[in-house]
């Protein structure tokens, strides 16, 4: 069997050896906008990609540079080439956590210019980790212990079509792309 995958827009992608030229906006707006989050475990399809957006939206609310915005949006890319795992799942996978972040680097590398500066990550895990609360109640009717993060943008878990939240991937992405 062949070490690749071969993407939406047909390319061979080695998630192992990622090559920057074989990574296109276009394979990862499509991919997040089909993966479902929570591994499937919610009310209704809600997807990576939509998360993607709510978080770019979120950065850009907040005021943060262009460049944190794409990050934001970015910041689950890695998913479209290796799959979304669950958090409890993931922090015990070491060598599956390693390459996500290698792959992450090479995204970010290849849309960025550099990778996340540690300043930088922890912002887009905050805005990610607020979002994640708004997901889990709004999703899964779960109300966790930690108080409501406040957002500057309000969340809409209506159901879209997964064409409508590619299309809305790459307006973002082509409205912030540095």
């Amino acid at each position: 069997m062949s070490n690749y995958i071969t993407t939406y827009t047909r390319r061979h992608f080695d998630p192992v050896n990622p090559e920057p030229a074989d990574m296109d906006i276009k394979d990862i707006a499509h991919a997040l906008s089909m993966i479902c989050r929570g591994n499937g475990h919610v009310s209704s399809f809600w997807s990576v990609g939509e998360h993607c957006i709510l978080c770019a939206k979120e950065a850009a609310a907040k005021g943060y540079a262009d460049r944190l915005v794409l990050a934001a949006l970015l910041h689950d890319a890695s998913e479209c080439y290796m799959s979304d795992v669950p958090r409890p799942l993931k922090q015990n996978m070491k060598q599956y956590k390693e390459q996500e972040n290698h792959l992450l680097d090479v995204l970010y590398t290849k849309f960025l210019g550099t990778p996340l500066s540690e300043e930088e990550e922890k912002l887009i895990k905050d805005i990610d980790n607020a979002l994640l609360w708004y997901d889990l109640k709004y999703l899964l009717d779960e109300e966790l212990e930690e108080r409501q993060p406040k957002l500057h943008v309000e969340p809409d878990y209506t159901v879209r079509a997964f064409s409508e939240v590619e299309k809305e991937y790459l307006e973002i992405f082509k409205r912030y792309k540095i």
